[in-house]
């Protein structure tokens, strides 16, 4: 059998890893979609492919991107951060993790988890796009501009509607795998 990946994961081992394992595929562990949360934020003005290259590193300086963690990184954490090579070493993007990691405790407080907040958004059910190649999928979307726009009146830092439709798209809110995508339903 034939496998056929959307056209970006077929870049790199990492990237068609990814694909085939993680991306699209529903997601509601609480912990994972804060992490992606976060990751989509870092990847903002960068490519994906450095995102997962920089992936182990990242998880390891930000405690897996386990907000109880993350609420205790204090200055003297963040400064030590800048200096890991490892890492994307931006102020503002590190600033952002540790300062959603305290909005989304008061975000959990007021609708129960991060993942009702943002599967309510399609009523908890995936949305399955037909697209025929990757040139017609949209970089945002009314419904990321929805979100993006109520994460921010919740406080959230790096969660324009470009970086909420990739994050849709990873965790499985939004199904955008091409039509002749082996992994479309796996």
């Amino acid at each position: 059998m034939t496998i056929t990946r959307c056209a970006w994961a077929n870049k790199s081992e990492l990237e068609k890893t990814y694909h085939d394992s993680k991306w699209g595929k529903p997601l509601h562990d609480e912990q994972e979609l804060f992490k992606m949360l976060c990751l989509e934020g870092m990847q903002a003005g960068l490519s994906w492919s450095l995102i997962l290259t920089k992936h182990d590193n990242l998880c390891e300086a930000f405690a897996d991107f386990d907000p109880h963690v993350l609420v205790t990184y204090d200055e003297q954490k963040i400064e030590e951060l800048l200096q890991n090579e490892g890492i994307i070493r931006n102020r503002l993007k590190i600033n952002s993790v540790v300062h959603n990691a305290r909005q989304y405790f008061v975000l959990c407080e007021k609708y129960g988890s991060l993942d009702d907040f943002l599967w309510s958004f399609v009523d908890h059910e995936p949305i399955i796009n037909n697209w025929e190649s990757e040139s017609e999928i949209p970089a945002s979307t009314p419904l990321s501009e929805a979100i993006s726009k109520q994460l921010k009146k919740e406080g959230f830092k790096f969660i324009g509607p470009v970086i909420v439709y990739s994050l849709l798209q990873a965790v499985g809110i939004v199904n955008d795998h091409v039509v002749d995508c082996s992994f479309r339903f796996n």
